[in-house]
């Protein structure tokens, strides 16, 4: 890995260089291996035919003397038959010849008398259970003697005039290599004094080369290294450059052209985008309390009953949370007026059931849902920033619904696990796309025709402030969950708990 690493930083230049060495290399080498493989070849095709050649003289031979003699034809006169025409025949075709009978055991031998116990007296039972099954084909092995030279064994049958098999007829044929291996030797030597001489000249072409090709490349890439965006930039003048370098210099010109035109334009863009960024923020955090605020009066407008005894209870609390959105937006206008991202912290310890309970009477939808495992999950944060989270995952929850939806439900509670206290807002609506899953937290990212895409962003930036996680599964068509989760913080005697 670190290798491969390495290479990729060599410049233009020695990867030209070390290309061309490498292709002379590879090109020798494969003209090496080629012609080596071509002279063993031909040894190899030379010494199958002699073989070839030898065995069917001698089987001649052996056929006429079988034709002439005047002992019974038969496996056990076979010695009788060849004990003195055996050596004739070895003289005669300059090979050994070994007979056996069908089983296997030797007959008779050409070899001198005091040498014949160097003869194996038996043919191999896996050679045998060849010769038997090849039929009228002849079979042979290649093999190596102990002194390590290199010999072939030809097995076939000894056959009557009325072609019943009498014996096995076997000759050893040594491979004589020694003028193929001459000539790949000379070869060699005449190879390797022609590709030192090749080499050589590929280093000093390929020197020249690399640095040719590479000049002009160098001069365009020192011009880009120094071109600046807030400066005049130089032209390349290369009029004697080869045609693919001419284009590049063209193209480098022309973007220096394009490039001090766009300057100008993207520094009043910058100054445009500043601002529209500004407002953009601005109206998003000014927007995000009008919903509950709207939301609030909705519902108050529905639920309102002059007969009601707690009439003056359910109106304090509204009025409660008005009072608290109007602060919200008030706080963003300060905020924002003296360059401040966001309203000014005020953390208390707040029971999270209690306030989250409160937050989500502002919505008319019936399918919302609450449940907590117990009364309370104390925290210790902003009172308006925990509403806002809720707020705002609750909402996208329910325009993550289709319209024809048959059972919409959006799922809100709120559990301890370990330490950390959470919120689960899951619905059943449309999900998020793959594709869309690593996005959901950018700034101004969203799917929805309306909206900045801010508010996810922000409430990740929110629960982050507060050392807490916000996490989210999704399956299209299936819905999406939502969980955030805050340090706890137990009751403390010097602080309020609301």
């Amino acid at each position: 890995m670190k290798e491969s690493f390495k290479i990729k930083k060599w410049s233009l230049r020695v990867r030209i260089f070390v290309s061309m060495i490498f292709v002379t290399l590879v090109a020798s080498l494969l003209i090496a291996a080629v012609s080596i493989y071509q002279f063993k070849k031909e040894a190899k095709d030379y010494h199958q035919d002699r073989v070839d050649r030898k065995e069917k003289a001698i089987k001649e031979h052996i056929n006429y003397i079988l034709a002439t003699t005047t002992y019974p034809l038969s496996t056990e006169n076979l010695p009788l038959i060849f004990r003195e025409r055996i050596h004739e025949l070895a003289d005669i075709h300059g090979m050994e010849i070994n007979i056996y009978d069908l089983n296997g055991h030797l007959l008779k031998s050409s070899k001198s008398a005091f040498s014949v116990d160097t003869i194996s007296q038996q043919i191999p039972d896996k050679i045998l259970r060849l010769v038997r099954s090849t039929a009228e084909k002849r079979f042979i092995d290649l093999q190596t003697s102990e002194n390590g030279k290199k010999y072939r064994s030809s097995y076939s049958y000894i056959k009557d005039t009325k072609f019943k098999p009498l014996g096995i007829l076997s000759l050893p044929y040594i491979e004589d290599d020694g003028y193929y291996e001459r000539e790949i030797n000379n070869f060699m030597i005449r190879f390797t004094q022609v590709y030192a001489f090749m080499l050589i000249l590929s280093v000093i072409i390929a020197y020249f080369l690399s640095s040719y090709i590479t000049k002009s490349l160098k001069t365009i890439s020192e011009r880009i290294t120094e071109i600046r965006l807030s400066s005049a930039n130089e032209k390349i003048d290369q009029e004697d450059s080869p045609q693919e370098i001419s284009q590049l210099v063209k193209a480098y010109n022309t973007m220096v052209d394009e490039l001090d035109e766009s300057a100008a334009k993207l520094a009043q863009s910058e100054r445009e985008q500043a601002w529209r960024e500004m407002a953009k923020q601005v109206a998003h955090e000014i927007k995000n309390p009008l919903t509950p605020m709207r939301l609030t009066v909705q519902s108050f407008q529905r639920r309102f009953d002059p007969n009601d005894p707690e009439i003056t209870k359910k109106l304090d609390e509204y009025s409660k949370t008005l009072i608290q959105q109007i602060d919200t937006m008030t706080s963003v206008a300060s905020a924002f007026s003296s360059f401040a991202s966001m309203p000014a912290q005020q953390n208390e310890t707040l029971n999270m059931v209690k306030i989250i309970r409160l937050a989500l009477e502002i919505f008319n939808e019936g399918y919302i849902n609450f449940s907590s495992e117990e009364p309370e999950v104390i925290i210790y944060m902003d009172r308006t920033q925990l509403i806002r989270i809720i707020t705002n995952l609750v909402k996208n929850a329910i325009q993550a619904m289709p319209e024809d939806h048959p059972n919409p439900q959006v799922i809100v509670r709120v559990y301890r696990e370990g330490d950390k206290a959470k919120i689960c807002v899951k619905d059943n609506g449309k999900g998020v796309s793959e594709e869309n899953k690593s996005r959901i937290f950018e700034p101004k990212f969203t799917t929805k025709t309306s909206g900045m895409g801010l508010g996810l962003a922000i409430i990740k930036n929110i629960v982050e402030n507060y050392n807490g996680m916000i996490t989210f599964e999704s399956e299209q068509g299936e819905g999406t969950v939502f969980i955030v989760e805050f340090p706890l913080a137990e009751n403390n005697n010097n602080q309020q708990t609301t």
